[in-house]
């Protein structure tokens, strides 16, 4: 299932959501290059959406799930990636 969660990271004069998938990288890359959702978005198991596109990817069939539940469900599918810590 593809997910997105609410605009609520500001950065770059915007607020930005993040457009995710529980079932695959394949899905969530294919959704993304159905609606016009750049490849440089992609971070890691997430892209990065700027909130003018939330309204549209909704539209087209990703579930609004909150922040903290795109993590738990990115994790249960396996498909989390977080960022390398920078301890060192």
């Amino acid at each position: 299932m593809i997910l997105i969660d609410p605009p609520a990271v500001p950065r770059w004069g915007r607020l930005w959501s993040h457009l995710a998938s529980d079932v695959s990288l394949e899905e969530l890359h294919a959704f993304a290059r159905s609606h016009g959702v750049p490849a440089r978005g992609f971070d890691r198991d997430h892209y990065d959406v700027p909130d003018e596109h939330h309204p549209r990817l909704v539209a087209a069939g990703a579930v609004q799930v909150t922040s903290r539940e795109l993590v738990v469900r990115l994790r249960r599918a396996g498909l989390r990636r977080p960022k390398p810590s920078s301890a060192g």
